[in-house]
């Protein structure tokens, strides 16, 4: 029977994890409410409950996402991108196998959201390069951040299980504990993406209704060749224009501009019929020629967002770009109204595009999510300014912000590369190697000492602070010893590597609901009592187990970096289930494969 505590634990747990998969409050939100439940009940003591922030795990991630931060900040992921743009061809299998690859290398060392992030921009201006559409680049390159994770120790959840396993009285994992069986698994699923995972792929280039921001933007510049400049005027109360259809106007016949769109009040109208009546106080989307642009002045229409007759001489010009919202974004939640985005960036937004859905009217209405990817509007010199907030992710290169200490480069690789080495090769245990490496960043001028406190994902942090008091808890309980006997009755008789495929299966089904950092803290503590019970090697369980965690294929929802692409990939959530379906066989056989040469696990 339950003891006292147990049931109390489990109940805890239980609404933890649907506040979670309600969205009503933020994970991180969650996993101090636990703690502070845990403390309160008496399951764990104060200095138990208190303990995560002074566990090494702590030290090490927040080492990890400093180090993240330097190379962003000093070029050296940019530079990487810009290879990859160069190397672009019309080859879609070939940029499909090299963003997957570069992605995953990348999660080697650095926070792999970090790695989706940097190599977003870069995928889509090589898609557009090279007359591939996103949809066939983006899944992979998420993806491929994931299999880098499986094959390396700085991932948070492999640095969490490693943890437990230190808590317990058993020796850590390293580098070299997970790059064997890691490597086997990164290596099979890019096979499996080149030859069949790109079958499945969505080729997926809506129109009308169904386009998504990106789809709309490489529309007009291929149909439109957009070597000539963009304008935005407005038409005024008393122009000959208004209540005329655009095929009367002149606009076309005498001037000879395009008109791209038209933005009336919250309503978007993009590519808009010859049959459109043009509306006072309209917003059109031009193409053409600066003098002939110049020559509407005389039908009471104003150029650009001021008054275009004005003595001095100004560029009103405007591009078109696509912005995303990323996971660490403090836009979250808030719509484009609260953040008075268009008086403070002087940028339109013509559309939203979220979950397989445009979005054109009041779209400043929305409280928006990660992910949401807006197509906006504007002069070139807001794009760029818009580029060097880290709250939105441009995604056209030639608006790319640049990095702020680029002559630092060589710099922040070396500092980073020794570091790594350091931890890798048990020079110095990793959390003092990753501090020894943000000290060195600091120092040489990679970041100063406020750009790295803003590198950090403290969400993350307190997520992993908060919910390591469970493990704990677990264990004082003995509700770990429970499960784990429960485990192994049901497993133990068809022998280790059943019991270990259960394991590993468990953890892939609940990774896709509630993420790596919980499923690591709940299936690592029971995985590693499960194996200390039946005198299994605790560290192969905790590998096998660490390595499911990442196996975040199925869902969106499942990794912030799967969420990245959603919007400018167009992408739908069924869309991951079908390509994540063989990604998750390929990780288990693979897996299981490694534990038995690598672990001799039988």
């Amino acid at each position: 029977m339950l003891s006292t505590p147990e049931i109390l634990l489990i109940v805890i747990i239980a609404i933890a994890l649907a506040t979670i998969l309600s969205g009503k409050l933020r994970a991180d939100v969650v996993a101090l409410i636990v703690m502070l439940a845990l403390a309160i009940s008496g399951i764990v003591t104060s200095e138990e409950a208190l303990s995560g922030f002074s566990r090494p795990v702590i030290v090490t991630l927040i080492g990890l996402f400093i180090i993240s931060r330097a190379l962003e900040d000093t070029g050296a992921i940019q530079w990487l991108a810009d290879r990859l743009r160069q190397m672009g061809n019309e080859n879609e299998v070939r940029l499909i196998v090299l963003f997957m690859a570069t992605s995953a290398l990348l999660s080697l060392f650095m926070k792999s959201v970090a790695a989706a992030a940097v190599l977003l921009p870069a995928a889509m201006q090589v898609a557009r390069d090279s007359n591939v559409r996103p949809s066939r680049l983006l899944i992979p390159l998420s993806f491929g951040t994931l299999i880098g994770g499986m094959a390396t120790f700085f991932t948070t959840a492999n640095i969490i299980i490693g943890d437990i396993l230190i808590e317990q009285g058993q020796p850590g994992l390293g580098m070299i504990d997970f790059l064997p069986t890691g490597g086997l698994i990164a290596i099979a699923a890019l096979i499996y993406m080149a030859v069949l995972g790109r079958r499945l792929l969505p080729d997926r280039e809506s129109v009308g209704q169904n386009a998504s921001p990106r789809s709309l933007s490489r529309s007009l510049y291929e149909t439109y060749q957009l070597e000539d400049r963009m304008w935005e005027v407005r038409v005024q109360p008393g122009s000959k224009l208004v209540d005329m259809p655009l095929s009367r106007s002149g606009i076309g016949e005498t001037l000879g501009l395009t008109v791209l769109a038209i933005w009336r009040g919250h309503e978007a109208i993009l590519n808009p019929e010859p049959t459109e009546r043009i509306g006072a106080g309209d917003y059109l989307l031009l193409l053409g020629r600066e003098d002939r642009v110049s020559m509407l002045s005389e039908w009471k229409i104003s150029i650009g967002r001021d008054n275009g007759n004005g003595t001095h001489r100004h560029d009103y010009s405007v591009d078109l770009t696509e912005v995303v919202i990323p996971p660490r974004s403090a836009a979250v939640g808030k719509s484009l109204r609260d953040l008075r985005f268009r008086n403070k960036y002087g940028l339109t937004t013509v559309a939203l595009w979220r979950e397989g859905r445009s979005y054109r009217t009041d779209v400043g209405t929305f409280p928006l999510q990660v992910g949401d990817a807006l197509l906006q509007v504007g002069p070139v010199s807001k794009i760029r300014s818009l580029a060097q907030e880290r709250d939105y992710l441009v995604l056209q290169s030639s608006h790319a912000a640049r990095p702020p200490h680029p002559e630092k480069m060589l710099w922040s690789v070396a500092i980073t590369a020794v570091a790594l080495a350091a931890a890798i090769f048990g020079v110095l245990p990793t959390e003092e190697a990753m501090l020894v490496g943000v000290v060195a960043l600091v120092l040489t001028g990679c970041l100063n000492i406020d750009e790295a406190y803003r590198g950090v994902e403290w969400r993350v942090i307190f997520l992993v602070v908060g919910m390591l008091p469970l493990s704990i808890a677990m264990v004082n309980t003995g509700l770990a010893n429970r499960i784990s006997l429960v485990v192994i009755d049901a497993l133990s008789p068809y022998g280790s590597l059943a019991l270990l495929g259960g394991l590993v299966l468990l953890t892939m089904a609940i990774v896709q609901v509630v993420g790596s950092q919980v499923t690591a803290v709940i299936v690592g503590t029971i995985a590693v009592n499960t194996a200390l019970e039946i005198g299994m090697d605790p560290r192969a369980v905790a590998v096998a187990v660490a390595i499911a965690c990442s196996a975040a294929f199925l869902t969106p929802i499942a990794h912030p970096g799967n969420v990245l692409m959603m919007g400018p990939g167009g992408y739908r959530p069924s869309d991951f289930t079908r390509v994540g379906i063989g990604m998750i066989i390929i990780t288990f056989v693979m897996l299981m494969f490694g534990m038995i040469v690598f672990w001799g696990v039988r």
